[in-house]
């Protein structure tokens, strides 16, 4: 399997000191994933391109975009510009992501698919030759702090096995509800990129919190 790569949510940080937040973790984590909602494809409002602009000059960590936006392929270009790094787009918002993931290459983002917990495998299945990671949400979009859904892990496994059977190098990220417990389950099932917000942004020592993540990963 792939390296594992722990990736903290933005979306628990407190917000008005995020460059300090992110210095603390910044050399134990592998990238930042940013969750960009537009209020109409998720039921939330989270935060934009002045936001990535600014926190980019504070951090050389790899920025992973996850964009729960009813058109994300509108935003490629502005997104590089700002410091994203990676896109990731909703099967669920473009059932044939061909010609977004050409769009992304053009602009210089790396490119992954998002599958919501109630879609399957199937759905993200030609197209994930594309990609350089497919992340299988483990909560419904839109908030933080959600239990994790036990019933992705099949899904997890499906793609997985997919992957490896292809010879293929793409990540397979698990976010939603991530904690040592829920993150040895996801792992044995396949995920080697972990998104946890609220178990490393509001533990009482965050740094603690991302080696403790890593341990359970690693001794699964």
């Amino acid at each position: 399997m792939d390296h594992i790569k722990i990736a903290p949510s933005l979306l628990a940080a407190d917000f008005a000191n995020l460059a300090a937040e992110v210095a603390l973790v910044e050399p134990y984590v592998d990238m930042l994933h940013l969750d960009i909602m537009d209020g109409h494809f998720v039921p939330n409002i989270s935060f934009g391109m002045p936001v990535i602009e600014s926190l980019r000059k504070h951090t050389s960590l790899l920025f992973d975009c996850h964009m729960m936006t009813t058109n994300p392929d509108v935003y490629f270009t502005e997104l590089k510009q700002a410091g994203g790094d990676l896109v990731m787009i909703h099967i669920e918002a473009i059932t044939d992501p061909t010609e977004a993931a050409s769009k992304a290459r053009e602009v210089g983002l790396g490119f992954g698919l998002v599958l919501n917990p109630p879609t399957p495998f199937e759905a993200v299945e030609p197209f994930v030759e594309l990609a350089d990671m497919v992340l299988i949400m483990s909560v419904h979009p839109g908030f933080g702090g959600q239990s994790f859904m036990p019933e992705v892990l099949e899904k997890t496994e499906s793609a997985r096995k997919w992957v490896d059977e292809h010879g293929l190098s793409v990540d397979i990220q698990i976010d939603g509800g991530i904690n040592p417990e829920t993150a040895r389950l996801a792992g044995r099932a396949g995920a080697n990129v972990f998104v946890a917000g609220t178990a490393i942004f509001r533990a009482d020592d965050p740094v603690a919190a991302v080696q403790e993540l890593r341990q359970a990963i690693n001794g699964r």
